[in-house]
């Protein structure tokens, strides 16, 4: 079996005590065998002689020092120390016993929060008041007792709600209530956890290859030209007697490279139609008789 020196995860917390009410110490020590717990006042050890109607309790880590009634000669230093064969801690407070009273003041209060999921949570609050007050957590109402998921700790006047890892469910109101003999303090705040955002699915494009883009633009420009070569052969003038070709000057038609996928071999266009027409076709020629000379008398 190993063995481990004692450590308190919960040290003792100073108290500020009306006189002739109860003042309440408490320590949670761990340690591997459990450790002997032992109290002194001031560097002494605490007897019941010393320190007559005291209640002193030690179980499952935690230790208690609880005096009934506290008058001004209790105040001082209090300390616990726990000892095992691996080792020994010791944690010290104060007690201050005063005549006055004060209620649970809010010198910070809770903070509304929105967080992602899985993330730490820590819910602060400062409180202080006379006698020292007894803070308690809660949710929706409900109290929330210190568990390994929500841990409740308290350093001085502050006081802190730990939650180890935030879900949704855990949204919601969160309160702090501070009570003593002089009066309560509430404070209260908001909490939202977020889930995880739903990923959008990613759009889906229409790739066209280089070879297709090519072969439409080469189809477009063949149109073309051809069209404008049509309407060039087209346009004829009639003049009195006979039909006149018009015959348009035009820039050499560029050459445009066959498609790639067509084996045919390119028809001949209309413009070379409409000009062996005119090599075998040529223009008939006029014979114009001479006037006949008028005779002279």
């Amino acid at each position: 079996m190993s063995t481990q020196a004692p450590t308190f995860t919960q040290p003792l917390q100073s108290v500020v005590a009306l006189e002739g009410s109860a003042a309440t110490f408490e320590a949670q020590v761990s340690g591997s065998p459990v450790p002997e717990v032992s109290w002194f006042r001031d560097g002494q050890v605490l007897s019941a002689a010393a320190l007559p109607g005291a209640q002193i309790s030690f179980s499952d880590g935690r230790a208690v020092l609880r005096i009934p009634a506290v008058t001004a000669a209790h105040s001082g230093r209090f300390s616990v120390r726990a000892t095992n064969g691996a080792g020994q801690a010791t944690s010290t407070a104060e007690l201050l016993v005063t005549a006055e009273t004060a209620p649970p003041n809010f010198l910070q209060r809770l903070q509304s929060l929105t967080v992602r999921q899985g993330s730490q949570v820590r819910l602060d609050v400062r409180v202080t008041g006379i006698p020292t007050p007894v803070v308690k957590f809660y949710r929706e109402g409900a109290e929330i007792q210190s568990s390994a998921d929500f841990r409740i700790i308290q350093e001085g006047d502050l006081y802190s709600l730990l939650i180890a890892e935030a879900f949704p469910e855990d949204s919601g109101t969160y309160s702090v209530n501070a009570t003593n003999s002089s009066g309560r303090a509430t404070s209260t705040a908001e909490l939202l956890v977020q889930g995880e955002e739903a990923v959008p699915a990613k759009k889906t494009k229409t790739v066209v290859s280089t070879s297709q883009i090519s072969q439409a633009r080469q189809t477009r420009v063949e149109k073309r030209v051809e069209t404008s070569f049509q309407a060039a052969a087209m346009m004829e003038m009639q003049v009195e007697g006979g039909v006149v070709i018009q015959e348009l000057a035009h820039k050499t038609p560029p050459r445009v490279p066959p498609k790639p996928t067509s084996k045919s071999p390119t028809p001949p266009s209309l413009v070379a139609k409409v000009a062996a027409g005119r090599q075998q076709s040529p223009s008939p020629v006029r014979h114009v008789k001479a006037p006949t000379p008028t005779p002279v008398r």
